[in-house]
């Protein structure tokens, strides 16, 4: 199986461990999009933005002494984006609607986000 196979399988994954997902897609560090299972929406544009929010994490994680970042996300009144740090190489996004069940979400995509580093290396 090929690295971008496998990376759509965990992806699948994702979303069928999550069912309310709107979306899942892993991108490289500098933004590009490596694989997607999104509903709506542009996964370049969504890869480019997702890769942004992982580089301010990591500064902001810096700058307040946090240690390695691990993950964030951002909310607003329809839905929220949990964004995961996949090693030096990727980032993983999880899109879930207002009220989703964010525990599960974040037990799920953690698990997939390791995965995912392990693949990009």
């Amino acid at each position: 199986m090929s690295v971008s196979e496998a990376l759509q399988q965990h992806l699948s994954q994702l979303r069928s461990a999550v069912p309310e997902l709107k979306g899942a897609l892993v991108a490289s560090s500098d933004g590009l999009a490596i694989a997607h299972s999104l509903s709506s929406g542009d996964p370049a544009r969504m890869a480019a933005m997702v890769a942004t929010a992982l580089g301010l994490g990591k500064r902001i994680s810096d700058t307040f002494g946090a240690g390695q970042f691990n993950e964030t996300s951002v909310g607003g009144a329809d839905g929220q984006v949990f964004i995961y740090s996949c090693g030096t190489r990727g980032v993983l996004a999880a899109i879930a609607p207002a009220g989703a069940n964010v525990g599960l979400i974040n037990i799920e995509a953690r698990d997939a986000a390791q995965n995912v580093a392990k693949l990009l290396g």
